[in-house]
């Protein structure tokens, strides 16, 4: 089983005995934080990835300037919705880069901070998914072409943590 700092950053430790004085971590609760924060995406999980319009990201480059960027995905040449994500095994899921405003804010903060965190929302089912990670830029729009052809690279990330969020404050939602 793992310890607390195997799961949360010091940061996290930190604001926990700040903000949480009755905070009392038991073995069952540990146990509980373990099964919740994995560290792998498993076979259901990655069904319910592939099956997302869209996800949000969060870089930040090496001196801590942040970026948070939308990420959807293109139509194929019939019409048809392209996955946004492909989960290619537990610790590794690939998304395509497209045509943008030309600033590259996200794929600048990579290049110097690899650290990124996906955040997924589905608002008809209330749900919520993070995974964090380190992110690779795969310059060769050939790659996985035979998925997403309109892709002019591919963000490979390397999944470090995985965990379904509170759905609580998430109201059912459809967009018009």
């Amino acid at each position: 089983m793992r310890a607390l700092h195997d799961i949360f950053h010091s940061g996290e430790l930190e604001a926990q005995d700040k903000f949480n004085k009755e905070r009392n971590w038991t073995d069952r609760s540990l146990a509980s934080l373990n099964h919740m924060f994995k560290e792998a995406i498993d076979d259901s999980t990655a069904y319910v990835i592939e099956g997302q319009k869209f996800f949000f990201i969060a870089t930040s480059s090496k001196d801590g300037a942040c970026d948070c960027s939308f990420r959807g995905t293109e139509e194929d040449d019939s019409g048809q919705l392209l996955q946004s994500v492909f989960v290619e095994s537990p610790k590794k899921l690939i998304f395509p880069d497209y045509s943008g405003n030309h600033i590259y804010n996200s794929l600048g903060n990579m290049i110097s901070n690899p650290n990124i965190g996906i955040l997924f929302i589905d608002f008809k089912s209330a749900f919520r998914l993070r995974i964090n990670g380190s992110a690779k830029i795969i310059d060769d729009s050939n790659t996985y072409h035979h998925i997403w052809p309109k892709a002019l690279r591919y963000i490979e990330v390397n999944v470090e943590q995985v965990y379904f969020n509170c759905p609580k404050r998430i109201k059912e939602s459809v967009c018009v």
